[in-house]
């Protein structure tokens, strides 16, 4: 994911992360099957602890964009919505 996603400190952390990669898919920067950063590299990034990044990857894999493989990371969806 590029490091120069634009983010905002009035928006809390979990909707930057579900904002940014929606923006990464729809922009071909993100493409079906590739790995998302890892739970701590996304933290790192962001500035944040697991918690908010875990319940982003969570509402992204609900809403169909990503698919979380357990102990593999999770991945763009080979679908993902229009």
């Amino acid at each position: 994911m590029a490091a120069s996603w634009a983010s905002s400190a009035r928006q809390p952390v979990y909707e930057q992360v579900i904002d940014d990669v929606i923006r990464s898919i729809q922009s071909g920067a993100l493409r079906p099957g590739d790995k998302l950063p890892s739970i701590a590299e996304l933290g790192e990034q962001y500035q944040a602890s697991p918690t908010p990044i875990r319940f982003a990857l969570r509402i992204l894999d609900e809403r169909g964009w990503i698919e979380v493989h357990q102990g593999k990371g999770s991945f763009v969806a080979p679908n993902p919505p229009a």
